[in-house]
């Protein structure tokens, strides 16, 4: 074992110097003379006729020599070879052949300075080049051999191929042959199934997948990105999981830069990627009509979803980026990204809360945005149980002061970020966020009867895989600790929704509003917790970690809706994005209740505040909280 871990070692450091390869060329040319002679006349004859032998070497040499010169040919890392570097010998020995044979036409006497028939040279070139060949094969195969560590290389599958399929696997051969070992393809095209690929079979994505991996010993199945889709909507991904094979993906081809994969671009497979969902959609042209050239601000740019939108609405192009939001830390993170990906982006980050009226009208004077994206919120449910006044003064208050702002300084439009909570709300945060939706739809409606030029749109969605604070995040920490992984409750259930997705319908609802309405999204079919925890455990590989159900939090319902049992749903162009008919309310009298509402939150006695956002809000109905006392008393 000390020996090969030296000669490993060794092996896998040295790199021959190019004089060397050069003359381990030139004896391949010499010998492919010397044995096309003897192939010809006779191998006695090789002695016997020395004198013309030696001078036809000379001559072969010599001018192979200069090609090799010219092409490179023996500039490379033979272990490293690639089919460039056939290509280069390839070309250097048919350019000598032919000029070794136009001289032996063109001559009178050709014996006469060591050149014999053209059917001589045409075999020591057949010879030539295949030896050459050979020889680059060889160093390669041997090196790869020689330096797969089999207790941390993995046997691999890939679904897919096709395409970028091979492409994975040409860059699982070059680049990554130490980490991982190809044994074969998975295909859903019948024609394929049973063929060789790169010298390897390709299996069928049929009911005895997963068994027949199981047995040829695989550890790692990589999905090619052009059949993510197609994996999602099956059992596959289970099936290969509870049998331990490790799942991953790459980015897709027109990411490469026309260069071989490395190990950090092939990554695993996370819960987000197995999201069941069909690929959303928008129309690119009409939000570029939108946001192309504007000055576009955008509160809360330094969370999962403003952080997202900010990217989003980046590639369409701006005026301007206003992004506001009182987490320093994160706002210089996105001030970073900035800097790295958009430096022709005219952006300020701003430090500031949106519930200082002072801060926000310098702002709004000074930038005049015409777009506004308003994410900024307290969002976590059991935080703003405990902490009312600061959900009224942050979340309405916030989002009132934002509202009147824009329509002071002529925003076009206002679309504002709410949450499924708000339907039939259990909780503070839900209900907070119900009350900004009531202040904004009917400032919205009062506008549009004034002729005002603002339009206020509001998106209600679920939950966002991956966002601050989110059970996804949490559980990997869980998970990565050892676990127990905690869900409260084995039936509690959420809609869930990628944060690219997301703030892709959020995009196209602020394109096709025309003020005053909600907008809902269609999130698909809700995902029991329990079963999101087993499967991330399956994809993490660990087999030690429990899951432990811990009880309802403060607030918390076991699922959550997205229409108001009273409510009924318009449809929009888009399939995806529903309009919310919902109760609507007296501008003047909605504005006089949430003025008292935030003066009373200044005297931070919860049970007052809660008690006058029931009022408010009939519908708000308290679970599993100290509050559940005020619905009794109704």
């Amino acid at each position: 074992m000390l020996k090969r871990g030296f000669l490993h070692r060794y092996l896998s450091a040295k790199v021959l110097p190019i004089w060397t390869i050069l003359l381990i060329d030139v004896f391949i040319v010499a010998l492919a003379t010397l044995l096309a002679y003897g192939l010809r006349y006779g191998f006695q004859n090789v002695f016997t006729d020395d004198a013309i032998v030696g001078k036809t070497v000379l001559w072969a040499v010599g001018v192979n020599v200069i090609f090799f010169r010219v092409f490179r040919t023996y500039s490379s890392v033979l272990r490293f070879s690639s089919f460039v570097d056939i290509m280069r010998i390839f070309v250097s020995l048919t350019v000598s052949f032919l000029v070794l044979m136009t001289i032996t036409v063109l001559l009178d006497n050709p014996v006469r300075v060591g050149l014999v028939s053209v059917s001589v040279l045409f075999i020591s070139y057949v010879l030539s080049l295949s030896m050459m060949v050979c020889s680059r094969v060889f160093v390669k195969i041997f090196f790869d051999m020689w330096n797969i560590d089999s207790s941390r290389s993995y046997n691999v599958f890939i679904y897919g191929a096709q395409g970028t399929g091979v492409n994975i696997a040409k860059s699982l051969r070059v680049n990554l042959h130490n980490h991982y070992r190809l044994r074969g393809f998975i295909a859903d095209e019948p024609e394929l199934v049973g063929k060789v690929i790169m010298g390897v079979r390709v299996l069928p994505n049929d009911d005895k997948l997963v068994d027949n991996l199981v047995e040829r010993g695989i550890n790692v199945l990589i999905i090619s990105p052009v059949k993510m889709e197609n994996f999602k909507k099956g059992n596959m991904a289970d099936n290969l999981l509870g049998h331990n094979i490790k799942l991953m993906t790459a980015p897709p081809l027109s990411e490469w830069n026309g260069k071989a994969l490395n190990y950090n671009q092939l990554k695993e497979i996370q819960i987000e990627d197995l999201l069941q969902r069909d690929p959303i959609v928008i129309d690119t042209h009409k939000v570029a009509s939108h946001l192309e050239g504007k000055r576009v601000m955008i509160t809360g740019a330094a969370g999962s979803i403003g952080s997202e939108i900010m990217r989003q609405v980046a590639s369409f192009n701006p005026y301007k980026l206003i992004l506001v939001d009182q987490a320093e830390t994160p706002l210089h993170d996105i001030r970073l990204e900035l800097q790295d990906r958009w430096r022709d982006i005219d952006a300020v980050t701003l430090i500031a809360d949106v519930s200082n009226a002072g801060r926000m009208e310098a702002i709004f004077r000074e930038y005049r945005p015409q777009y506004i994206f308003h994410a900024a919120a307290y969002k976590h449910v059991p935080m703003m149980e405990d902490n009312v006044s600061e959900s009224i003064q942050v979340n309405v208050c916030g989002t009132r002061i934002m509202a009147d702002l824009a329509v002071k300084y002529g925003a076009e439009k206002f679309v504002m970020i709410s949450t499924d909570k708000a339907v039939n709300p259990t909780n503070v945060m839900g209900c907070s966020k119900r009350i900004c939706e009531i202040y904004v739809q009917s400032l919205g409606k009062k506008l549009q009867k004034e002729g005002g030029i603002t339009q206020f749109i509001t998106t209600r969605f679920g939950n966002v895989l991956g966002s601050n604070g989110s059970v996804i995040p949490r559980f990997r920490d869980q998970i990565q600790r050892g676990g127990p992984v905690t869900v409260t409750h084995p039936d509690i259930i959420r809609y869930f929704m990628t944060i690219p997705e997301a703030c892709r319908l959020v995009l196209e609802a602020g394109s096709m509003g025309k003020g005053g309405e909600i907008y809902i999204f269609d999130m698909g079919q809700p995902v029991r917790i329990v079963d999101l925890a087993k499967r991330m455990i399956k994809l993490s590989g660990r087999t030690d970690v429990k899951i432990e159900f811990t009880g309802l939090r403060h607030g918390e319902k076991l699922y959550e809706e997205l229409l108001n049992v009273k409510e009924l749903t318009k449809p929009t162009y888009h399939d995806k994005i529903m309009i919310a008919t919902v109760r609507e309310y007296d501008y003047d009298e909605v504005k006089e209740r949430i003025q008292h509402l935030i003066d009373i939150s200044y005297h931070y006695d919860q049970m007052e505040i809660v008690a006058a956002m029931k009022e408010l809000v009939p519908e708000f109905i308290s679970k599993n909280s100290c509050f559940e006392v005020l619905d009794k008393t109704k």
